[in-house]
């Protein structure tokens, strides 16, 4: 379904911020996904693949071009081993819909990352993760029309340079995931091993231990709504891209003029696994940290540069989550300027007390912070 010119940006995503484009594209299915990337690309105007519109903020001005929204649905049981599971799922399929779909089925390997919005298609150009557990866990392709060279591939994990909340799809490679396969296990709606210290604190028992898949799934969506992170219409706070920075990776001397009680975590602490790990086998060991690199806590910067939870500039409509710092919301009435515009004084106010450079999670269209 085309439709120029009608709906605009910020009705399609959950910052609710953005002008129309010129022109939206509705992809139900795939032939008519490739078709309409196709097309758009062959057009030669800009172009830009929208999936659940979660992780995105638009600018005011809308965009100059063609707009593919990713509206396909289906999720194919393929076959495997006994004791595991392959699904390949259409990429406009709802993330949290197939993740409560695994659970129901008692399957592991993707119940600690419930309550993601956003679609499934773009889990792995974010390497989407929560409470210990990445897609990469689970990930074993992708089907990905390329943009440069027109080929329709099937790209394994290996290729995809996945790291933290990034991958060749966030860095350069261009064109659109129309599908993906993952292998999870069957495990008796037995989970994988608890693998984060306040996941393993709301479910009352030791990391690395085991429980019910349907556990997790409660015990995230509860941790994830206490921080404004699940969707609710009623709650203002929900509103937002998720955590608008990621938690900034900088060199160990960079300790030296932080607190001592900043946090501050190895490189390899989550790490995702290979793949998810079957009934009656540990995880492998992680892998060597990075040499004279860690991970600090952006909410932990933010707020003890200043920025309290609820901040917002004068006469601004966003404002930081009144439950989590790394959260910045529209609170009714916020442009797509209002937002860049925290954004830039959440990143001056830690640079200047830290000397820490925070880098947004979300993509931004139209907009430079």
């Amino acid at each position: 379904m085309t439709s120029p010119g009608t709906v605009s940006l910020a009705d399609l995503t959950t910052m609710g911020v953005g002008g129309t484009p010129e022109r939206l594209v509705e992809a139900t299915t795939s032939d008519e996904l490739l078709a309409a990337v196709r097309e758009a690309i062959a057009g030669g105007d800009p172009w830009f693949v929208l999936g659940g519109g979660s992780n995105l903020v638009a600018s005011d001005e809308g965009f100059a071009g063609t707009v593919v929204r990713v509206a396909t649905r289906g999720v194919e049981f393929l076959p495997a081993e006994s004791g595991a599971v392959r699904l390949r799922v259409q990429a406009g399929e709802p993330w949290d819909d197939l993740v409560a779909l695994t659970v129901a089925h008692g399957w592991s390997g993707m119940e600690a990352l419930s309550g993601i919005p956003g679609s499934t298609g773009a889990a792995p150009v974010q390497n989407i993760g929560a409470y210990g557990q990445e897609v990469g866990d689970s990930l074993i392709s992708v089907d990905f029309l390329d943009a440069e060279s027109g080929e329709f591939l099937r790209i394994p994990k290996a290729n995809m340079g996945l790291d933290y909340r990034t991958s060749v799809f966030k860095t350069g490679r261009v064109g659109v995931i129309t599908a993906v396969e993952f292998a999870l296990i069957d495990g008796a709606g037995t989970s994988q091993p608890i693998a984060f210290p306040q996941l393993a604190g709301a479910l009352g028992v030791d990391l690395g231990a085991r429980v019910p898949v349907a556990d997790v799934r409660a015990r995230v969506l509860e941790l994830r709504a206490s921080k404004g992170m699940v969707l609710d219409a009623a709650d203002r706070d929900t509103f937002s891209s998720g955590s608008f920075f990621t938690n900034p990776i900088v060199e160990r001397a960079v300790l030296d003029s932080l607190p001592t009680d900043a946090p501050r975590w190895e490189t390899s602490a989550q790490e995702p696994r290979a793949q998810a790990v079957p009934l009656g086998e540990t995880p492998a060991p992680p892998h060597p940290s990075e040499p004279g690199r860690v991970k600090l806590s952006a909410a932990w910067l933010i707020e003890h540069s200043g920025v309290a939870r609820g901040f917002r500039l004068p006469g601004s409509g966003a404002a930081i989550s009144s439950k989590h710092t790394l959260a910045i919301t529209n609170r009714g009435s916020a442009t797509a300027d209002d937002v860049a515009e925290l954004a830039r004084f959440v990143q001056s106010r830690v640079a200047a007390e830290f000397g820490v450079v925070l880098h947004p999670e979300p993509v931004l269209l139209g907009l430079v912070l």
